[in-house]
């Protein structure tokens, strides 16, 4: 059967055949026999985990950054959980609630390798970052320093921030194919004065997938005494990390992406002895200061997604980290190494594997991102998103593990005659 045949085929069945968590633990036991190398290329393999996900046949997706379609057995667990609690109603609330949150916040700390008492469990990335800058203790002709590829929430957070409390903005513009890693750690340094509080960067670039040495920036800017706060919205389960690792003093990421939990989850991780020098989103009485929980003050939010995090967490452990990152990182290159010398093509990603994973983006001469995109969808069915701003031009590729190379073939296909 040809391969074009057979995923058609799959995508069918996928729309109506659930699959089992014993389904994906045989496929798994496949995947002891090779090592990640191997097994990242091994479509066959990738092939049985796709089946854990229903696909709508309509186009090629490839734009899994925003949001990851969730695993069937991930998905399934989502709504036994939400038809529990509908089933307690308010006894849940007002009894296990707070107790499953810290739980599951729990989860999250060990596979970010950070304390309990240092992290907690918040909507999404941009509340998380936007908790952090608008609660910081500004003095009026403070600095903060970032990125104009920086997400466009925080952004327009230190906007607010520098009318309201007086705080100067410097905004910096990142190469796109950095020479080294001190290409990018003075870019920053250089930017730094005596009055710069704070500096954030990404972890990932969510327009490139470039991935920034965010130790050495960290160790640079304590050095000069600037504390620095991290976007890693796209870097939970998608590249292998630890937070305290990195030395930065804050960290904020969604987890309904690369983690594979339903929307409404982002995690925030403040180094204990900043705590107390956050003022709160929502205020929260009767907490110590270096209590993280002052700033965890919700109000009434759907609880049932958090209990997700549990399965995702466990789904992300058994598939394995290390594979999951080289599958990842292999489709990345599998499709931008076929078109990236071609003459027509922009990269605005880094080629060295060691400076992005998943996610890349590519332009072409001559074409406004926003037609690129309706090109690729209307003639080839490819769907992907337009990025056209911050001297970045083109369309952001994102697979996930469940896609195939015969699609990236698509892909391929579709750049070289769109020139």
């Amino acid at each position: 059967m040809k391969k074009r045949a057979f995923l058609k085929g799959l995508a069918l069945a996928g729309a109506s055949v659930p699959f089992s968590a014993s389904a994906l633990d045989k496929w798994l036991q496949l995947a002891e026999k090779k090592n990640n190398s191997q097994l990242a290329a091994d479509d066959d393999f990738w092939l049985g985990i796709r089946g854990n996900y229903r696909l709508k046949p309509d186009y090629i997706n490839l734009e899994n950054g925003y949001y990851n379609i969730l695993p069937g057995e991930i998905l399934e667990s989502y709504i036994n959980h939400i038809r529990e609690v509908n089933y307690q109603g308010s006894y849940y609330m007002r009894t296990v609630q707070f107790d499953n949150k810290k739980k599951m916040a729990a989860k999250v700390a060990a596979v970010t390798g950070c304390s309990t008492e240092e992290l907690i469990l918040t909507r999404n990335t941009t509340e998380s970052l936007d908790l952090i800058i608008s609660g910081f203790p500004w003095q009026a002709g403070d600095e903060a320093i970032m990125a104009e590829q920086d997400y466009g929430a925080m952004l327009d957070m230190f906007k607010q921030v520098a009318q309201r409390h007086g705080v100067v903005n410097k905004v910096l513009s990142l190469p796109h194919h950095p020479a080294s890693d001190e290409e990018i750690v003075n870019l920053y340094a250089n930017a730094i004065t005596p009055k710069t509080k704070l500096l954030m960067i990404c972890h990932m670039v969510n327009i490139t997938g470039q991935i920034l040495p965010v130790r050495k920036i960290c160790d640079m800017a304590h050095s000069k005494g600037v504390q620095v706060m991290v976007d890693g919205a796209h870097a939970v389960a998608h590249i292998r990390f630890s937070i305290p690792d990195l030395h930065c003093d804050y960290y904020g990421a969604s987890l309904h992406k690369w983690l594979c939990v339903p929307l409404g989850v982002g995690i925030l991780y403040i180094k204990k002895e900043h705590i107390p020098s956050i003022w709160p989103l929502l205020a929260e009485s009767g907490r110590k200061p270096d209590d993280i929980g002052r700033l965890n003050h919700l109000g009434t939010h759907p609880v049932h997604t958090d209990l997700a995090i549990s399965d995702a967490v466990d789904f992300y452990q058994k598939l394995g980290p290390e594979r999951k990152e080289s599958r990842l990182r292999y489709l990345q290159q599998y499709w931008s190494s076929k078109v990236r010398n071609l003459p027509h093509i922009v990269m605005h990603t880094p080629a060295d594997p060691a400076r992005s994973c998943a996610i890349a983006n590519v332009g072409i001469k001559g074409m406004k991102p926003a037609d690129m995109a309706a090109t690729l969808l209307q003639k080839y069915k490819i769907y992907t998103v337009a990025i056209d701003g911050a001297n970045v031009h083109g369309c952001r590729i994102t697979p996930n593990i469940y896609t195939t190379t015969a699609e990236l073939d698509v892909l391929v296909k579709a750049l070289t005659e769109m020139g």
